[in-house]
This record gives structure tokens, sequence and C-alpha cells, in this order.
């Protein structure tokens, strides 16, 4: 059998995000690689068609990467027959409308997270979806990162022996735009925007619980804006009314409770920008997005508290490193290949709209429980 050419609708990579991982990284790569094998031996190779609203960068990047077609016109991607996969890297206010319109043009789906401004909204697209017949996915990148893939290992080999709590420390310092320029665009900061670091990052949280270790059940959140006036790209001081920090617990099937302190103000005193500090009857492990170490039950040091004397013992040089055991791709590529076989050879996927619209749920719940100062369950909700 011949291999095949898949037409891929690129929505919003001229963002960095969109141009760096998705198209240069993963979809490129792929295709100049000669396209990504499947199970009957043949190979899909993917075939970029750039969308957006600026023609001068649509422009540009197709000429930069040899792209033969790009477009402004979102109707006419959805309607050519040739294309079959839609994605979109748009900021989320944008996003609803064109995933909505791709599932009633029967293009299959794959998209940033958020899904939606709403836990609803998100829950129509993957019902629509699903009605629709279309294959569907959201980015979960975290899962495919080195550090959390060999957190995932020590989960499988029960390392940990019974789990019983997961702490999370991400975040770092997003400059106000005044002196220094901000790494981050302003929209984030402007709740009128879809901006705030709960929607941005609980879907993250989520699906990094739910697939390394349980449904969550219930969260006590408290969201909050510590820098109430930033600047614009073009140095505009404006009010910053989206949350930039939120503190919360999650609690999880089976029992164990996971902390994750989320914060676009603090300053980075830890290994890599987000770990995961996970602890067990028979082991721990801290884990980032590209290192991993343990301590196993049998090499635990006796630690002993004293307020009266320096404390001279190295805890950290007390931990093992994880080792590699393999070579790790980039993991927004990684997670391509996985979504273009679920396409054109229907292998599992589990990280669809679903799964998407189940991180939204927990974010809303995260922003209830800190609007109110409750503890908030969270319910399960059916696709069907």
């Amino acid at each position: 059998m011949a291999d095949q050419v898949l037409g891929v609708a690129m929505n919003g990579v001229t963002g960095r995000m969109g141009y760096r991982q998705h198209l240069t990284r993963s979809i490129l790569a792929l295709r100049d690689a000669g396209g990504v094998e499947l199970p009957d031996g043949t190979r899909v190779v993917p075939e970029p068609v750039l969308v957006g609203r600026s023609e001068r960068k649509l422009q540009e990047i197709a000429a930069r990467h040899g792209i033969a077609k790009w477009t402004t016109d979102l109707d006419s991607v959805l309607s050519d027959d040739g294309i079959g996969v839609y994605f979109d890297a748009q900021i989320t206010h944008a996003r609803e409308d064109a995933v909505r319109a791709a599932i009633a043009a029967g293009k299959h789906v794959y998209t940033e997270k958020p899904t939606a401004g709403t836990f609803d909204a998100a829950l129509e697209l993957a019902k629509l979806a699903h009605a629709a017949g279309v294959k569907n996915g959201v980015v979960q990148d975290k899962l495919f990162l080195p550090g959390l893939l060999k957190l995932r290992r020590l989960v499988d080999s029960g390392f940990f022996g019974r789990i019983l709590s997961i702490r999370g420390e991400f975040g770092y310092w997003v400059f106000e735009g005044d002196w220094q320029p901000a790494q981050r665009p302003s929209w984030n900061y402007r709740a009128e925007d879809g901006g705030g670091i709960v929607l941005d990052m609980f879907p993250h949280w989520h699906y990094v619980l739910e697939h390394l270790f349980g449904s969550v059940r219930a969260v006590t959140a408290r969201a909050v804006t510590h820098l109430p006036q930033r600047w614009s790209e073009t140095g505009q001081p404006y009010a910053a009314t989206a949350d930039d920090a939120a503190y919360a617990i999650f609690e999880l099937d089976g029992g164990p409770i996971a902390q994750i302190n989320s914060s676009w103000c603090v300053r980075v005193d830890r290994g890599e920008l987000v770990e995961f500090h996970v602890d067990g009857t028979e082991g721990s492990a801290v884990a980032g997005l590209h290192h991993c170490r343990v301590q196993h039950r049998s090499m635990t040091p006796k630690a002993v508290w004293d307020p009266d004397g320096d404390d001279t013992i190295p805890y950290r040089s007390q931990w093992a490193t994880v080792p590699d055991n393999t070579e790790f791709t980039n993991g927004f590529r990684a997670q391509w290949e996985l979504f273009l076989r679920h396409v054109c050879a229907d292998t599992p996927f589990p990280h669809d709209l679903f799964s998407g619209a189940r991180g939204l749920q927990m974010a809303e719940a995260g922003l209830r429980s800190s609007h109110s100062g409750d503890r908030v369950e969270i319910e399960e909700v059916e696709l069907g």
C-alpha cells in the first residue's frame, strides 16, 4: 500500500508556541522525516496549510519553510476536501467558534487548551465531535516530556507503593512590562480577554493528575491577582484583571492529596520551572519536565529536628537520578505522532476533547472555590 499525504490546517501558528512547537518542531519535522509510520507499515506525511489573520506573517513563514499553501480565509480551508485535520493554536476566545466550524465541516480536530471559554462550551464541543464521528484531540504536552515519562515509569512499576501526596510548584517572574518587556502577552492578564493562571494552568494539572495518579474529586483553591497593574506591548499601563497566582489542594480518587502552587509572581529557586514531589509508602520522587530524582524507603535517612545548630546534612545529594534509558523526542511531536496514527489507523488516543473539557471543569471548580472560600466537589460527567 502507498503512503498518504494528509492536509493539516494550522490556525494560529504565527504565535510563539504554535510556530516553534507545533509547526517547526512537530509537523515540519515529521514531514521532513518522511512522515509517521502506521501499524500496516505505510506512512502518513502531514502537509501543513497555514491559516491566520496576518497575510504578512503567514507569507513570511510559508516562504521560510517551503509551505505551499496559506490563507486568511478559514472557510476556504474548512471546505477543502484535501484537508483532513484542523489544528487550533489561537488565543482562547477565538478557538471555540473555529473548532465548532471545523467539526461541522467534518474535519478531524486537534487543538490547544483550554478548548473553550467555559466548561459547558468545552463539553458541547466534545459532544459535537462525538456525534459527528470525527477524531479529536487536545494538546497535553507535559505528559510526553522526559521528566514526567520517567515519573510514569515509576508509577507503573509500583515504586511508590501507596501514593500519599503530590506537591507541585510552577511559575516564574513575568516582568510587568514597564522597565523590562514582559515575556508573556498582555491578554494573559486580562480576565475579559480570557486570561488568568487558573484557566491557563489548571487544565494542565488536571491531565497530569488524571493520567498519572487518579481522577480529581474535589478542589479547594485561592486565586489572586498579586500585581494589579502591568504594561502592554506598546508600553501602555493597563489594569491586570486576571488572576496571576493560584494556590490549590486537589483530592484524588483513592485518597492521595495534591497541592499545587501556580504563579507568575515568583522567583525560581528549584531545579526546573515546574516540579512535582511525589511521596509514597515505599519511595519518593521529584520530577521536573526533564529530570527525575528518587529516594527509596530503604535509602531514606533519619532526619532529626534540631533548631539549635546548623543543619549540615546534604539532603539533595542523598537522592538518586532516574536514568533516561531511552531517547526522548520532542513532547509536542510525540503527541502529534499519536494523533496522526489515531486519525489514519484508529489507534487509541485518550487525550480527546472530553478530556480537555474535564480540565476546564476543574479550572471552573477552582475559581468557584476561590470566590466562595468553600471546598468544591467535581461531579462526574458523561459524553453520551
